[in-house]
């Protein structure tokens, strides 16, 4: 058995407030951070599962510091984007999303801003073994932002896979057009994303149909 009960920044044991650092987290020991990664003392910086807010992934954490190497010694300007960063969970059946959740969405830009695109479906590939595992994915957008896609989310298999391509077209501001106009790969997964019509307030079934 397996228990994942979080983590807990170490801050309390480096006597930072002897470097001049106050920008730390009563509640969680966390570091409060600015755009650049600094703390309350420039030339003093956060890196990685300390900083408080950002997300806690291995991969997000290297990035930031290959851009804080570069800004530090290599004369570069670029910032760490934690925004749109698209991740998984490894569950047998796998969970990936990228951007913002719907309850995210509707505290953020409101009701009457978000429209949420909803398919529900059953691989191909689980017909032959009889598996009745029933996969789902959602698109998130933005109304007036010309429905630009703020969110994807999917179960199933190979979720983190999918994600991982379509995050990109998330982080260039794609729309639900974008994806209407991509002609997905049959029969994949990853095609359910480029043919969603059904949307929440429809209060239609969710129900993928056939061929």
């Amino acid at each position: 058995m397996l228990f994942a009960v979080g983590r807990d920044p170490c801050t309390t044991e480096l006597n930072l407030a002897a470097a001049g650092v106050t920008c730390i987290d009563p509640n969680t020991g966390k570091l409060d951070v600015n755009e650049a990664d600094q703390t309350n003392v420039p030339h003093i910086y956060g890196i990685g599962d300390v900083l408080l807010g950002k997300p806690e992934l291995t991969p997000v954490a290297i990035k930031a510091g290959q851009l804080l190497a570069a800004r530090i010694f290599g004369g570069s300007t670029e910032l760490c984007n934690y925004h749109n960063v698209p991740t998984t969970v490894f569950t047998p059946l796998e969970y990936g999303a990228c951007g913002v959740s719907e309850e995210q969405a509707l505290d953020r830009y409101g009701e009457e801003e978000v429209e949420v695109y909803l398919q529900s479906f059953v691989p191909l590939e689980y017909t032959v073994p009889h598996r009745t595992d029933n996969c789902y994915a959602k698109l998130i957008c933005r109304k007036t932002d010309n429905m630009r896609v703020v969110g994807i989310h999917i179960l199933g298999p190979n979720a983190g896979e999918i994600v991982q391509g379509f995050a990109i077209g998330i982080k260039l501001g794609a729309t639900k057009k974008d994806f209407d106009s991509l002609v997905g790969i049959h029969p994949t997964c990853a095609e359910i994303l480029t043919t969603m019509t059904v949307t929440r307030a429809s209060g239609k079934s969710t129900e993928a149909s056939g061929c």
